[in-house]
C-alpha cells in the first residue's frame, strides 16, 4: 500500500479507503440501537428540511483564497496565479480550475467570512469537525455522532459513517456521548469508476468477523458466554447485557439487511454515473455515499487529502487537488438534484482553515485560520448565494462575519434540531450542542 503525508504534522492519507481496528460486532450495535431509541423518546425533529449529510471533508487546509474567495484585484504575491469565472449563480465567481463546480453553483452557496484563531491541523480539525473550540477540558463529539444520536437511522441500516478516519480519528470521534456513537468505519476499494477493478467497499459491522456466522449470533445464551468469559471485567459498568434482549432482533436486522451492502454495489449504477463522479478513490466513494444517503444512513463523511499546500501550491491544486475535488463535488450535487434528493440531503465541503494571502517563498501558501471559506448545498440552504466578505487582500472578515461553531448551527437547524440542546455526558453534566453558535438566518432558503 503507498502512503503519503497529507501535512506538515506528520499525518498520512492513503489511496485505499482505510479501516479502523476490527472487533466483535455483536458487543456494540444492541448498545448502540439502545441509545438511538432513547433519544427518539427524548425529542422529536421540528421543522426538519434536511434528513441527511454528506460531508467532503479537504484535510490539510485547502487555499481557499484560490478556490471560493479569489482575489484578482490585489497585489501580486497575494493574489496568487488562477483567475475567477463565472457561475451560474449571479455574481458568484470562483475558481477557474473548478468549471464543472461553477455549472451547479445555483444549487449551493459560499460562506466566505469563515473563520476562527487555530492555526494547528489538530485543534483546528477539532473545531471544525465538532462545531466546539477543542479544551483539554472535555472531547466534544463529531457532528454525525451527534447526528446519530438524535437522528436515528432506520432500521438495518449504521446511521454514521464514514469513509476512513478524519486525521486518526480526532475529528470524526463520539467524544463524551461514548463509543457507542463513533462511526461505522469503511474499508476496501471503490474501484476506478469504468467497472475495472471491482468494488469491494463494505462497513465495519455490516460483515460477520471471519468464521463468525448468523447461526452463531442468534444463539443468544452462547453469545453471552462468550462476553463473559471476554469482558467480564466490564461487564457490570458498560451496561453491555442491559438492553441485550430487545435489540438483539435489530443487531441481526442489520446483519440480515442488505440495505447496507447494496450501497457499494456500485456495479448497478451506469458507466456514465460512475465516469461522471471520477474514477478516482473519492469519486467513486462519493456515489457510495450518495447510495448510503438513499439506504438511509444519516451522516456520511469522505476526505480528500493534501490540501496542506507549503509548496508549490499551484501547481498541486490546478494537476491534481482541484480537478479531483471540482469532479467529484459538481457530481455529487448534480445527481442529488436529478434525483431529488438535494433538498433534503446538505453537502457540507470543508476544511480546517485557509491558507494565507501571502504566498511563501515556495510558491506555497501556510496555515491561516484567521479567513477562510466553506461551501455548503441542498437541505434547506440558500441557493446561488455567496455569504459575507472578506478584507480585499483576503486577510479577515469584512462584512457578516461567521465562526465554525455558527455554520454547525446552522446545519442542525435545517436537520430539525435545536442547536442549543442540552445532552449528559457520562458523569451527569448538561452540555450544549454548540455552546456559542448561532443560527445564520442569511444561510436559510
Amino acid at each position: 500500500m503507498t502512503v503519503r503525508k497529507t501535512d506538515c504534522e506528520g499525518f498520512h492519507r492513503r489511496d485505499v479507503l482505510k479501516f479502523g481496528a476490527a472487533g466483535l460486532f455483536g458487543l456494540g450495535l444492541p448498545e448502540l440501537l439502545r441509545l438511538e431509541a432513547q433519544a427518539a423518546r427524548d425529542g422529536t425533529a421540528r421543522n426538519r428540511k434536511a434528513n441527511a449529510v454528506i460531508m467532503l471533508w479537504l484535510g490539510g487546509g485547502p487555499a481557499t483564497i484560490d478556490m471560493w474567495d479569489l482575489k484578482p484585484e490585489a497585489p501580486e504575491g497575494i493574489r496568487g496565479e488562477f483567475k475567477p469565472i463565472a457561475t451560474k449563480a449571479e455574481g458568484v465567481q470562483i475558481c477557474e480550475h473548478l468549471p464543472k463546480t461553477a455549472q451547479v453553483m445555483n444549487h449551493a452557496l459560499l460562506v466566505r467570512s469563515l473563520h476562527h484563531t487555530i492555526p494547528s491541523h489538530g485543534p483546528a480539525t477539532v473545531f471544525m469537525t465538532t462545531g466546539n473550540k477543542p479544551t483539554p477540558a472535555l472531547q466534544y463529539p463529531a457532528l454525525g455522532s451527534l447526528v446519530s444520536k438524535l437522528m436515528p437511522a432506520k432500521p438495518g441500516v449504521p446511521p454514521y459513517v464514514s469513509f476512513g478516519e478524519i486525521r486518526g480519528g480526532v475529528g470524526g470521534a463520539a467524544g463524551y456521548l461514548g463509543t457507542a456513537y463513533n462511526p461505522f468505519i469503511v474499508e476496501g476499494s471503490a474501484g476506478n469508476g469504468r467497472g475495472k477493478g471491482g468494488t469491494t467497499l463494505r462497513v465495519r459491522g455490516i460483515q460477520l468477523p471471519n468464521g463468525f456466522t448468523l447461526d452463531e449470533l442468534n444463539d443468544r445464551e452462547g453469545l453471552l458466554r462468550g462476553f463473559d468469559r471476554t469482558f467480564k471485567a466490564i461487564d457490570k459498568s458498560a451496561d453491555i447485557v442491559d438492553g441485550f434482549d430487545a435489540f438483539h432482533k435489530q443487531a441481526l436486522e442489520i446483519l440480515r439487511s442488505d440495505r447496507t451492502k447494496k450501497a457499494f454495489h456500485l456495479e448497478e449504477e451506469s458507466t456514465a454515473t460512475r465516469e461522471r463522479y471520477g474514477s478516482t478513490t473519492f469519486g467513486q466513494g462519493a456515489l457510495a455515499a450518495r447510495r448510503l444517503v438513499e439506504a438511509g444512513v444519516r451522516f456520511v463523511t469522505l476526505t480528500l487529502g493534501g490540501w496542506d499546500t507549503h509548496q508549490k501550491t499551484f501547481e498541486r491544486c490546478k494537476t491534481n487537488l482541484l480537478p479531483t475535488l471540482d469532479t467529484t463535488l459538481s457530481a455529487l450535487i448534480e445527481d442529488l438534484q436529478q434525483r431529488g434528493m438535494l433538498d433534503s440531503t446538505i453537502v457540507y465541503c470543508a476544511g480546517e482553515f485557509g491558507r494565507t494571502p501571502k504566498v511563501n517563498k515556495n510558491v506555497g501558501r501556510d496555515h491561516w485560520a484567521r479567513s477562510m471559506a466553506v461551501l455548503l448545498a441542498g437541505g434547506g440552504f440558500r441557493k446561488g448565494y455567496a455569504h459575507g466578505t472578506t478584507d480585499a487582500h483576503g486577510m479577515a472578515p469584512e462584512i457578516d462575519p461567521v465562526t465554525p461553531d455558527d455554520v454547525s448551527a446552522t446545519i442542525f437547524h435545517n436537520l430539525g434540531i435545536d442547536p442549543h440542546t442540552e445532552l449528559m455526558t457520562s458523569t451527569g453534566r448538561p452540555i450544549a450542542l454548540f455552546r456559542e453558535g448561532k443560527v445564520i438566518s442569511k444561510l436559510l432558503a
